[in-house]
């Protein structure tokens, strides 16, 4: 990608800001989850805010910029840290702070799906298929938040440690059973990650894109 074309420069930067947001929101979710079960210790560490720069980690967000450069954008915020003990349900509990990270993304992709269905409806897609100027860059930053997203939404259920799924899944299991996954997950879940983003593409690819591409046609409307 090169910054000598402003054009690049403008997709750069509309990435980088979709990103950003998205994985910041996700990170909030979890923390207002948290929060409002009864752990004081995401608000204590200043995680209940809109600010970024409380939520991205420097490794992560180094990588997106990193990956965005590359054409694809890829990235992680620093983890929310919770304490099970502090909710009266600590394995209920742990559940909804889970998912509430996901469904952070799935409620942005919800409502940037929507204003392309409300623009469809009302004719109004001019700005939808711009290659110029303001309308464009509207275009631009509406699909990327609403197919990054999903694409996080769907990616961070996969059952794998350190993703959302594995304590979804930790979660649902009976308790000996959830003791021996997670003690296998946290023994090899980054390297179950890491060999799925080298050789797992052709695996998790067909399963993520068609969810993706489905979503985006059941919110938008768009076929």
């Amino acid at each position: 990608m090169a910054f000598g074309s402003p054009f690049h420069l403008r997709q750069f930067t509309i990435m980088m800001v979709v990103l950003v947001m998205s994985v910041s929101l996700h990170e909030l979710g979890h923390a207002l989850a948290a929060d409002y079960l009864g752990d004081p210790g995401p608000r204590r560490a200043g995680r209940i805010t809109l600010w970024p720069d409380k939520h991205l980690d420097p490794l992560g967000f180094a990588f997106m910029v990193i990956t965005v450069l590359a054409g694809v954008g890829i990235g992680w915020g620093k983890p929310v840290i919770v304490n099970p003990g502090a909710f009266r349900k600590p394995r209920r509990d742990m559940l909804i702070v889970a998912i509430a990270g996901p469904v952070m993304n799935l409620l942005l992709a919800v409502v940037f799906g929507l204003i392309v269905r409300i623009s469809l409806a009302a004719s109004a897609t001019s700005w939808i298929t711009a290659t110029v100027g303001a309308d464009y860059v509207l275009s631009r930053l509406v699909m990327a938040a609403l197919g990054i997203n999903l694409l996080l939404f769907f990616f961070n259920l996969i059952p794998i440690v350190p993703l959302d799924g594995s304590k979804v899944v930790a979660a649902l299991l009976p308790e000996h059973q959830s003791y021996q996954y997670m003690k296998v997950m946290n023994q090899y879940g980054p390297f179950f990650l890491l060999a799925m983003f080298f050789f797992g593409g052709q695996i998790i690819g067909p399963i993520i894109g068609p969810a993706i591409q489905n979503a985006t046609s059941l919110i938008t409307g768009l076929h």
